[in-house]
């Protein structure tokens, strides 16, 4: 299957097979007048109309992209997109003022969550994510990241984890799978948050199977959940497995996640509301890409991460919604763009990278997508305006045109 887009009033590359860091991140790689061929859902040109068009010796059905800006598909690199039940009671509660961390302690968040999860079967946990990817896919996300971490057992994360390997054969989008089953500390282990790490290395560890697709493992490095001794022994145990490790780290105090990340070289560490000068310097130095998730923040009336130290100090960062039924029942990309540029003080250059290639990186796939370079996947959007610097512009709007995956139109 051939496809030609020419005429691309302006086309963003986003150029390269690695995360970009510091000022790397303002360079988009913009074609003016471009084309994109692309055969059998992989990019095999790209310049301008002209050059393209001279150097192709077959037909290709064609789209004119004139008046419209090109750009990688976005890439979500941090969602909890599989759960069941709702906690609109709670954000009610967080409104008049209670904490995050004082509606867990009676019972509320993550754990409320985990019985919700626990009581739905397959079918209903697979109609719920469909939707939300079919969300995401409107808005332009052509690759999601999910975790799991709602069941905090061994049955019902096996069964997150089944979700997503079954939407990953049937829907369009790209998924990468995390095991996030040190969310939470479930009823089962409370006031016992060490033998909860044996259970999770000695018993959930061995039963993550190859055929589900998960690449990382992930735990949340946080005062009153679990320490940084208890997630550095999770992590070391499951790079032993062969997964990759990430990190929610200094989300709610500064407790030294983003040192934790550095140290384990980690492909990301996310959140990072608190993390400090010394744990940016680190990740800068061991190129652990901080993925920041200004939605959550918004959500929870905090502070946002501060992406512009991040990036002055040499940090690769990315941008990811966060969409989960607690702190961030939210995937708007619009509105994250708009955050991050006026809020986070990121510029939209920053922005667009945060969202493709370090997107891409976040999740270890910078080297197939994240970008449009010849031989990667073709993932791109196409949006109703000429230029890239209306997505923050015309904020808290779906600008998005048409997305192509694998070289397939699937909205137009």
């Amino acid at each position: 299957m051939k496809l030609l887009i020419k005429n691309i009033t302006q086309l963003v590359t986003c150029s390269g097979f690695a995360a970009k860091k510091g000022q790397e991140m303002a360079n988009l790689g913009i074609i003016e007048d471009g084309a994109v061929a692309i055969e059998d859902g992989i990019i095999t040109d790209v310049g301008t109309t002209a050059e393209v068009m001279g150097r192709l010796n077959t037909y290709y059905p064609e789209i004119d992209a004139r008046g419209k800006a090109l750009l990688p598909g976005f890439v979500d690199s941090h969602t909890h997109f599989v759960f069941g039940g709702y906690r609109q009671e709670e954000f009610s509660w967080r409104l008049r003022g209670d904490s995050y961390m004082s509606i867990m302690e009676r019972g509320g968040g993550i754990v409320h969550t985990m019985k919700a999860t626990r009581e739905s079967n397959f079918e209903q946990l697979y109609e719920t994510a469909r939707s939300r990817l079919d969300e995401f896919l409107a808005m332009g996300v052509t690759t999601v990241e999910g975790k799991s971490g709602y069941g905090l057992d061994l049955e019902t994360e096996i069964r997150q984890l089944e979700v997503m390997a079954s939407l990953r054969m049937k829907h369009p989008i790209g998924i990468v799978s995390t095991y996030l089953g040190a969310h939470a500390l479930p009823p089962e282990f409370v006031g016992r948050p060490d033998a909860y790490i044996d259970f999770l290395i000695a018993e959930a560890l061995p039963h993550i199977q190859p055929e589900w697709g998960v690449d990382f493992c992930d735990v949340f490095c946080e005062k009153g959940v679990f320490s940084l001794e208890q997630s550095e022994r999770l992590l070391l145990a499951a790079r032993q497995y062969g997964l990759k490790l990430k990190l929610h780290a200094d989300e709610i105090v500064p407790l030294g996640g983003a040192e934790l990340a550095a140290r384990l070289q980690a492909t990301s560490a996310d959140h990072l509301l608190y993390a400090s000068d010394e744990g940016i310097r680190q990740m800068a130095a061991k190129e652990v890409v901080a993925t920041l998730l200004p939605l959550t923040a918004f959500s929870l009336k905090e502070p946002y991460a501060r992406g512009r130290e991040m990036i002055d100090a040499g940090c690769a960062v990315a941008l990811a919604s966060d969409l989960n039924p607690g702190s961030c029942f939210s995937s708007s990309i619009p509105m994250l763009i708009a955050i991050a540029c006026i809020y986070m003080k990121l510029s939209p250059e920053e922005v667009i990278t945060a969202l493709t290639i370090n997107g891409a990186a976040a999740l270890d796939r910078a080297d197939t997508i994240g970008s449009i370079d010849v031989g990667k996947q073709a993932d791109m959007i196409l949006l109703q305006y000429p230029s890239y610097k209306f997505l923050p512009y015309h904020f808290g709007m779906n600008i998005v045109d048409t997305v192509i995956k694998k070289g397939e139109i699937l909205k137009k």
